[in-house]
């Protein structure tokens, strides 16, 4: 064996008397000495040895006694060489130590009181005995010097203090994280003890005079709360990461999405089901992006991926949904097939809670004349938005309001599509009203000149009457999808709502010609400012694109409906059909999907569920599966209950819509609330995830733990 190699002896105990042989306890680093100190002596049962018989003509009846260990607390057993060591010489051996108790151990039970007697007699055990009580614990001269005891006694008294005051921070933070006013949303360092800490410092006395003499760390500054935020992020992830470990499955969503500060991140959203049973759905993570391309994608997911789930374990991710179109973007099938190279099982489903409107509108928009289309169209509510006296003129001149914007939601642009289509001749003139008018600032003249030169513009109106034709379609194929019925007749509705969704997107891009130069009499009078505009080759050759992409979109994110399949198998109303004629069908697609399940016993454990009218009361997959784990039923219908738990654990049906990835929806109204915070992944994770932290146990300690250890501090927050 090479000279500083460790022998591995990971099968077995690391205070086992065979790994100490092989690996030498001063060898080993003093965080695994003094674990295997607070370990103690390893006790096995041992055989008797010499076997019960004669010795020098007497009987020797004498064989092992778990007494012994009770009576000797250094006594130690090795099961593989059925002998007593003893466990401190074992250790430390110091010289002049008996080999016997060392090394080979004592086999011969006869006369055992009398060696035992003899070893604690030797020098050398009193001295290991004694070294090994005293190991990390400080020299004894220091344990006996009365002012290093008074030293030690008034640091572990600040220790407290300091902890303590930790402790009503972190709830401070957690106030904050958990959408209360807290000054941790401010971009400044609040020394003044005011704000959320100094409402918590005005309940505990002790925060109170700390925040007032502190000199050394007072806990207020940018920079603690940041290392707090942190910590709190560590703790967390790591709870997080072994709930994911203990569950069977895991399904992801991810988001492309743009802050406020413009940074291009994917939003990664896990769901699984806990060992408690319970399905959760985490946020886990912002991922920031170098670049917005399939590439960067995949790689950053790819990476957090392989922390999720280690080598070995790929087979457990079986679902990925895209709420972005953007992210799929790519060759080879966009990131969603790149993935499902790497995870196999990890099937590309579309969660119908998903607004498709906004998908097609992510989908078109890397056209950049689409992009800046929605992004003008998106500055109609904007404008009106800021000002009173602009809705004002608006409801004189048009008589109706646009859709509202708010800067805490993820605002649909679509939804601006049809008024500002329909009322494109009172809208021109609202805003030349406004142009005209002397009671409006600067500002909002020359914003307003800016929309009657977009209003008149062939290119936006082009592209205003196309999105006006496409978007109803998109509506509908949205409402079919989400229809109670889509899961029953998998097989007519899906193919059927596609099909109409493609003919009608072939008429819309047959009927260009018609969509050309489409605007009202009183646009088209208005004198236009020289520019340059596309061509009606340009715009046929646009629009083409931009339906050719939403039809290629659609059936991408439609292709898979397998999971819906393996669904019909286990739903109560259906189980007296089942019963009649068994679906070989849909179990043969279910396997083909998941082939981690064994068909014959999924048949079989199926025929018993379908034949059992008690079962066909059942109203959702969720209430068989909480039925046979509360009954212990699941190490019998095991290919049901993994069935259940991958339905489960997919996203799917329009019945979830309600809250299937209901974190998505927070996470953004979070990202767009929050303007410039730099620590975005804890504060999102601590409010997204405020009923976790509160069950986790001894949470405070477990962050204060994190901190002190972060880096060397002038305060005081470790015990000695």
């Amino acid at each position: 064996m090479a000279t500083g190699t460790r022998p591995k002896t990971a099968a077995l105990l690391p205070h086992s008397i065979q790994s100490l042989l092989l690996d030498p306890f001063e060898r080993r680093p003093l965080d695994e000495q003094l674990q295997i100190k607070e370990s103690g002596p390893d006790r096995p049962e041992l055989t008797v040895c010499p076997p019960a018989g004669e010795r020098a003509g007497k009987m020797n009846s004498r064989g092992f006694s778990r007494k012994w260990y009770s009576r000797k607390s250094w006594l130690a057993g090795c099961s593989n060489s059925n002998a007593f060591f003893c466990f401190p010489c074992l250790l430390l051996k110091t010289a002049g130590a008996d080999t016997a108790w060392t090394v080979t151990g004592i086999q011969d039970m006869h006369h055992i009181s009398e060696k035992i007697r003899k070893h604690e007699c030797s020098r050398a055990h009193l001295v290991n005995t004694m070294e090994l009580a005293t190991l990390g614990t400080g020299s004894v001269a220091e344990q006996l010097d009365e002012n290093n005891r008074g030293r030690v006694r008034r640091h572990n008294e600040e220790v407290l203090k300091n902890r303590h005051i930790l402790s009503k921070l972190v709830d401070c933070v957690l106030c904050g994280a958990f959408e209360l006013d807290s000054r941790l949303h401010g971009d400044t360092a609040d020394t003044t003890g005011r704000g959320l800490d100094g409402c918590v410092a005005s309940l505990d006395s002790v925060l109170e005079e700390h925040l007032k003499k502190a000199t050394v760390f007072r806990g207020s500054s940018k920079t603690v709360h940041q290392e707090l935020l942190d910590s709190m992020l560590s703790v967390l992830k790591e709870c997080i990461l072994d709930e994911v470990q203990g569950a069977e499955y895991l399904a992801i969503q991810v988001d492309e999405t743009t802050g406020v500060s413009t940074h291009s991140q994917l939003v990664l959203v896990l769901r699984y089901i806990d060992r408690r049973n319970n399905v959760q759905e985490r946020f886990f993570d912002f991922i920031p992006l170098q670049d917005a391309n399939a590439d960067s994608i995949v790689a950053s997911l790819l990476e957090r991926l392989s922390t999720l789930l280690p080598e070995g374990r790929e087979s457990r991710l079986i679902a990925q949904a895209y709420d972005g179109a953007a992210v799929m973007r790519g060759a080879k099938g966009g990131v969603h097939g790149r993935v499902l190279e790497v995870y196999g099982n990890a099937h590309y489903v579309h969660c119908y809670a998903h607004h498709l409107d906004v998908i097609m509108e992510q989908a078109t928009s890397h056209i950049p004349p689409i992009r800046a289309f929605f992004s003008d169209l998106g500055g109609f509510s904007e404008f009106f938005s800021r000002s009173f006296k602009r809705t004002k003129v608006l409801e004189e001149v048009v008589a109706r309001r646009l859709p509202g914007t708010s800067t805490t939601k993820w605002n649909l642009h679509t939804r601006a599509l049809k008024p500002v289509y329909e009322h494109q001749d009172d809208l021109l003139l609202c805003f030349q009203t406004i142009r005209d008018s002397s009671h409006f600032d600067p500002q909002t003249v020359r914003e307003a000149g800016g929309f009657v030169r977009m209003l008149q513009d062939e290119d936006f109106c082009f592209f205003l009457a196309l999105f006006h034709k496409i978007m109803p379609n998109v509506d509908t194929l949205s409402k079919e999808l989400q229809k109670k019925n889509i899961i029953t007749n998998y097989s007519t509705i899906i193919s059927g709502i596609i099909q109409s969704f493609t003919d009608n997107m072939q008429k819309i891009r047959d009927s260009f010609p018609s969509l050309h130069g489409q605007t009202s009499g009183s646009v088209q009078e208005q004198p236009r400012k020289k520019k340059r505009t596309l061509g009606q080759g340009e715009h046929q050759q646009l629009a083409t694109e931009v339906c050719e992409t939403i039809l290629s979109d659609a059936k991408d994110r439609l292709s898979f409906t397998k999971h819906l399949i393996s669904a019909t198998l286990l739903r109560g109303d259906l189980f007296p059909e089942h019963d009649r004629r068994f679906p070989d069908s849909a179990l043969d697609t279910t396997v083909e999907a998941y082939p981690m399940l064994s068909k014959a016993k999924l048949k079989t454990e199926l025929s018993l569920i379908y034949k059992n009218n008690e079962f066909r009361t059942c109203s959702s997959a969720l209430t068989l599966f909480l039925f046979f784990m509360e009954n212990n039923l699941q190490d019998t219908f095991t290919e049901t209950v993994s069935l259940l738990r991958i339905l489960i654990t997919t996203p799917m049906t329009s019945a979830e819509s309600g809250r299937c990835f209901s974190t998505l929806k927070r996470i953004k109204t979070f990202l767009r609330n929050t303007k410039t915070q730099g620590h975005l992944n804890a504060l999102a994770m601590l409010s997204m995830e405020k009923k976790l932290v509160r069950n986790i146990p001894d949470f405070n300690n477990r962050v204060i733990e994190r901190f002190a250890n972060q880096k060397e501090r002038r305060a005081k927050f470790l015990y000695k």
